[in-house]
């Protein structure tokens, strides 16, 4: 008969556990605008005191009666910081000039975001315009929704064909109806139908380009322009300027009209260069301003309700009360940190990115007197509004390497001067990536091969072999 023996043992560890409150705190910095206004609406419909100040209101003083006397001095500290954050959102709009069009360009915002319109929507409305029989406009409607965000079949004819038990001429029909339809290119097996079906739209059936995507679509993608001509007996040439016919064509059809067509950034920071300094400002437009309803603080200062329902009321107060300071602190920080951003990086914003220089997020967390992860929490999803363009926060620290002269320089930097490098070669014999090493190494720049070639990647430059031009 087997024995059992069962042993017991105890083991002591350390586990490190946020509190709610300091959760929320942390959910708040490193929410992004739109997530931002996503959980303070949750919080509005849990918390029954807070409410959405959408316009300036006077806070009327209140003296409760009868309360006890921590929380007589808590209430007053939150009448402290109501005030305090309407008086920081007015003081924000004033460090900020308006500009004279500010409505204008607010409202062609406004105007410029559309209802987003699927590529679906965009074929049906053909579909029933057409003269197709309701057979055929049975099946068409079946192909288009088969159809990827790029506009091309997810499954091919013959499995639909064999899952829908009908001849494949019916399919064959009903796929050449929605080919017809606009975006030109649209209800393709691959990309090489695609093509095809946009050349022969143009007429150009007969044409070299016609032949190549016919015939030599693989060698094409890989710029072999003498072993293709060699096949079709024409010159390099001549292959180099159908190629370049060829690129003109969209090889992803569907894709205007994915959903993210009409997305739009807001920036959280705007920097502009006003009576010749660097303004940092914040955009609290979109920042949702909360306040304690003052329904609550004279049932509060009347003493009404009993006990529980008392105590429900303080617990709720505060739960707000800790929502509108963390996002005033969201606020601070994130401003603090943008114009620490704008000190260290002055010469992007007066010359442009390729003078983008070094910068981490300890060396910023230093001089903000916070830790390195609040930092990276604060600028995760946030935007700056430059005269360069619009960046994420993120754009601004980067890794960099020391040149010859002993100046730091970004890897953001380099990859400029190396795009500047290909911009500039020549077309028949373009650079290798040993020779751009050498020639950034006359700049001062001293890296290596595989990083440039690293770096190349990145910025989707072909290898020299298919950059060559004929």
């Amino acid at each position: 008969m087997s024995e059992f023996r069962f042993e017991q043992s105890q083991s002591l560890g350390l586990q490190q556990t946020i509190a709610p409150q300091m959760q929320q705190s942390l959910q708040v910095l490193q929410a992004a605008t739109l997530e931002l206004r996503q959980l303070v609406r949750k919080e509005l419909e849990e918390n029954p005191v807070l409410e959405d100040e959408t316009q300036e209101v006077s806070l009327e003083e209140t003296k409760p009666d009868n309360e006890d006397e921590a929380f007589d001095a808590e209430f007053a500290e939150l009448s402290a910081l109501d005030q305090e954050w309407r008086e920081y959102l007015s003081q924000s709009r004033q460090a900020a000039p308006r500009r004279d069009d500010a409505d204008e360009r607010h409202q062609f915002m406004l105007d410029s975001l559309v209802a987003p319109r699927t590529l679906q929507d965009h074929l049906l409305d053909q579909l029933a315009l057409s003269e197709a029989t309701a057979d055929e406009r049975r099946l068409a409607e079946m192909l288009i929704g088969n159809l990827d965000e790029n506009g091309f079949l997810q499954t091919p004819l013959e499995d639909l064909c064999f899952d829908l038990g009908i001849p494949i001429q019916e399919l064959e029909i009903a796929k050449a109806i929605v080919q017809s339809f606009d975006p030109v290119g649209i209800c393709a097996e691959d990309l090489r139908e695609c093509l095809l079906i946009q050349l022969e739209r143009l007429g150009k059936r007969k044409s070299l380009e016609f032949r190549i995507v016919d015939t030599q679509l693989d060698d094409l993608a890989k710029r072999r322009f003498p072993q293709i001509a060699k096949k079709l007996g024409v010159t390099p040439e001549a292959i180099a300027r159908a190629a370049e016919f060829i690129a003109t064509l969209d090889p992803r059809p569907g894709s205007g009209f994915s959903t993210d067509a009409n997305s739009y950034i807001t920036p959280d920071v705007t920097v502009e260069r006003i009576g010749g300094e660097w303004i940092v400002s914040l955009n609290n437009d979109h920042v949702p301003r909360l306040r304690i309803s003052n329904a609550y603080k004279d049932l509060m200062a009347r003493g009404a309700g009993g006990r529980d329902a008392r105590g429900y009321i303080r617990e709720k107060i505060r739960a707000g009360k800790f929502l509108i300071r963390s996002i005033h602190q969201r606020q601070q920080t994130i401003e603090t940190i943008a114009r620490l951003i704008v000190e260290r990086q002055k010469d992007f914003f007066e010359k442009g990115r390729a003078h983008l220089h070094p910068m981490t997020m300890s060396q910023i967390a230093e001089e903000a007197g916070v830790h390195e992860t609040t930092v990276s929490r604060a600028v995760a999803g946030k935007y700056m509004a430059t005269p360069h363009g619009v960046f994420e926060m993120k754009f601004f620290f980067t890794t960099g390497f020391e040149t010859e002269t002993g100046e730091s320089m970004s890897n953001t930097a380099v990859k400029q001067a190396l795009a500047s490098l290909v911009a500039a070669e020549d077309a028949k014999k373009p650079l290798s990536d040993q020779a751009i090493v050498a020639l950034l190494k006359k700049q001062g720049i001293a890296i290596a091969r595989r990083t440039v070639a690293k770096y190349r990647d990145e910025l989707n430059i072909l290898p020299s072999h298919l950059r060559k031009g004929y």
